[in-house]
């Protein structure tokens, strides 16, 4: 949000028209008809592409349970056995009409590991899924405040502007009488078209966070987005260390790693009974047109023969696997706890600016302004000295808007961040 050049009678407003701010002023009144938080969080979670996408993986995992832990069908094998190349009709003691059923049986536990391994997946593709939509509600909060935010800052600086305008006529006025300078009317003539440029710069960054906001909403129509509020500051989050360990208890990311961490030692296990060997019953029927039928039973052995390249090699990597899932889980909960602490910080120097701003700098701001302003009826402060009071006021009231805006943000990521990103209505 540009603030380098934003001219602002705010401090004027708030003392002449405007009622005196109360706690946490960078927060807007809520709208009847404006989009609230919850609404856009719920709308998000049920109608963005990517939430959608994880769930239907998440439903693709589920299937392959099943698969993982069947046998392989049985193979039916039809044949026309020892019949005479010279006469192919002709009756011999050994010719025979077969059919073979055959099926190869796993040994006992590779199918179970498979299959729990399956399952841990599938579990993990869950709390991917959640883990995606706790991220779209941290990013769905961040948009929304920032537009929240850009509403607010679209607010001030129109109210600044109709008092830039007031002061115009006031210096045109006294301009009239020979009190001030015609260099004093055309410096209110040119504050009064900056703060225009300046909110209609404003208003064109608006038209494009709304739009990346829309787009998280899953919608096509980002003009249907209007004014937001931006909620108040609230209550500081509790201590790093509580932060911490309600994410590791409750974060889809954490139980997506652990999932992961226990189908990495079922692939190991798995990997380690392919030394076993598996076997294959075949039952045969034989039907001879001129003498007995007969009847047949085979059983075969797979003969791991290839160790050294196919089985061994499959374990080893399988182990690799498991180590790296264990030190996925580390740099998991490292990283946590560096985006907690530094989102953590960023709430409180939120909170601490958003008092310093609201109990100290501001209302010494506005002084500034009305003393200034008082001096200037009576001729002894230029036009200049006025406005540029009045800028400084109204630059801290758009950072307080900003660290506002900021506090919600860093308060989204850590709710996203303990698995918690629940928002109230």
């Amino acid at each position: 949000m540009p603030h380098h050049i934003v001219p602002s009678a705010l401090a004027i407003a708030t003392l002449m028209i405007v009622p005196t701010a109360s706690p946490r002023a960078g927060a807007q009144a809520p709208a009847t008809d404006t989009l609230r938080l919850s609404a856009a969080v719920a709308t998000a979670r049920a109608m963005n592409p990517a939430v959608t996408a994880a769930r239907l993986r998440a439903d693709a995992a589920l299937e392959r349970i099943p698969q993982a832990g069947a046998w392989s069908d049985p193979q039916l094998t039809l044949g026309l056995m020892n019949r005479p190349l010279g006469g192919f009709g002709a009756g011999e003691r050994m010719t025979m009409n077969q059919v073979q059923l055959s099926q190869a049986i796993p040994w006992p536990g590779k199918r179970g590991e498979a299959r729990q391994q399956a399952e841990h997946l599938a579990r993990a593709e869950a709390e991917d899924a959640a883990e995606v939509e706790l991220t779209l509600v941290g990013r769905v909060t961040a948009r929304y405040v920032e537009v929240a935010a850009i509403d607010r800052t679209i607010t001030i600086m129109e109210r600044t502007r109709e008092l830039l305008r007031d002061f115009f006529e006031v210096t045109r006025s006294r301009y009239a009488v020979g009190e001030s300078p015609q260099q004093d009317l055309l410096q209110a003539q040119v504050s009064v078209a900056r703060m225009t440029e300046e909110i209609t710069m404003l208003e064109q960054s608006r038209v494009a966070a709304a739009a990346r906001l829309h787009a998280l909403l899953g919608g096509d129509d980002p003009a249907s987005i209007g004014a937001l509020e931006l909620p108040a500051i609230g209550d500081p989050p509790p201590p790093l260390d509580s932060l911490m360990a309600r994410a590791v208890a409750t974060r889809p990311a954490f139980r997506s790693a652990n999932e992961r961490q226990l189908a990495a030692g079922a692939a190991v296990r798995a990997a380690q009974l392919e030394m076993r060997p598996d076997i294959t019953v075949a039952l045969g029927y034989g039907q001879r047109p001129q003498f007995d039928d007969m009847a047949s039973l085979m059983v075969g052995f797979s003969l791991p023969l290839r160790a050294g390249s196919r089985q061994r090699p499959l374990r080893r990597e399988m182990e690799a696997m498991a180590a790296s899932k264990t030190a996925e889980v580390h740099e998991l909960y490292t990283e946590t706890l560096a985006e907690l602490t530094a989102a953590r910080a960023e709430v409180d120097r939120a909170r601490r600016l958003s008092d310093l701003y609201i109990s100290a700098i501001l209302p010494q701001a506005r002084a500034s302004v009305e003393a200034a302003l008082s001096a200037y009826r009576v001729g002894h402060v230029d036009y200049m000295t006025l406005v540029e009071n009045e800028m400084t006021v109204n630059r801290y009231e758009i950072e307080l808007v900003r660290i506002t805006a900021q506090y919600h943000e860093a308060m989204a990521r850590i709710e996203s961040l303990m698995g918690a990103a629940e928002v109230t209505p």
